[in-house]
């Protein structure tokens, strides 16, 4: 979702560190430079920190009770794992604020990396550097009940109705280069003002990443369902980076050391689960 799909040697990582492999998108360290706590230091923003940003407010199940330093939700979680897996206490985990759109614009950033269910695009990669995948999105649809679409949804059907979507997301995309409807998408600042013209009637539908959607529907707009999930395109999300961050790979050592002691798994069954059994349908 987000202006817009799990990937990634615990034994490594401890035994030394010494490697860095290639970061997504560009950037990254010879390996004989080292991903060590100390070597690192170097690259942060601010040393003696890791400096993680995110956008306000922060939706679950991402984020929890909309504080992203309590370390509940899947992305505050993954974030200080991959910190304490870097070699930094929870204490020197810092949170900055960063607005979605301007998080993958051209320039120097203010933090370390970015965490804020920002997809990787060919396009988003000329401007910074990702991570490789912490979680692999798929693509889903919120309707109100009333709405056709809720029972009218072959990909035939789906062309005829009226959407919309926050400007520079992969849900957009996803609208205009698969569900191709006859009526361009309306386009707006924030998913905030995306929800209001759902409730208010102004679109038929709206497309997000299944775990915003859910929440959506069973939190946010009273008599609104999450319709189905669409399939995966191969979208995922990774940590945001200033373009060429040497940190990057080593940010990819880590997650790669999460992914196969099982981590990422154990903390996509305890926030995400819910999401992994939705319909699916082709747009």
């Amino acid at each position: 979702m987000r202006p817009s799909v799990l990937a990634a040697a615990l034994a490594a990582v401890a035994a030394g560190l010494a490697g860095c492999g290639s970061a997504s998108g560009g950037g990254s360290p010879s390996a004989s430079s080292g991903c060590s706590h100390a070597a690192i230091q170097k690259d942060l923003y601010q040393k003696g920190v890791l400096t993680v940003a995110t956008d306000k407010p922060a939706y679950p199940p991402w984020f929890i009770s909309n504080n992203p330093a309590n370390g509940k939700g899947y992305e505050s979680a993954v974030a200080y794992a991959v910190a304490a897996q870097m070699g930094f206490k929870h204490s020197q985990v810092h949170w900055a604020y960063e607005p979605f759109n301007n998080s993958y614009a051209p320039g120097p950033k203010k933090f370390d990396f970015d965490i804020n269910e920002i997809s990787v695009t060919p396009q988003r990669a000329t401007a910074v550097t990702f991570s490789t995948s912490y979680y692999n999105v798929q693509q889903a649809l919120v309707a109100l009940k009333s709405s056709p679409i809720v029972g009218h949804h072959a990909p035939t059907d789906l062309k005829g109705y009226v959407y919309g979507d926050q400007i520079g997301t992969t849900s957009l995309a996803f609208i205009n280069s698969k569900i191709q409807p006859t009526a361009t998408p309306k386009v707006y600042e924030t998913l905030n003002d995306v929800k209001q013209a759902l409730q208010t009637k102004q679109i038929a539908a709206l497309v997000t990443d299944t775990p915003t959607a859910q929440f959506i529907s069973s939190s946010e707009i009273p008599g609104s369902v999450m319709v189905a999930q669409f399939p995966s395109t191969g979208e995922h999300y990774g940590l945001l980076f200033h373009k060429g961050d040497a940190l990057a790979a080593c940010v990819d050592k880590a997650i790669t050391a999460l992914t196969r002691n099982g981590t990422l798994h154990r903390l996509q069954q305890q926030y995400l689960q819910l999401y992994l059994k939705v319909p699916v349908i082709q747009p």
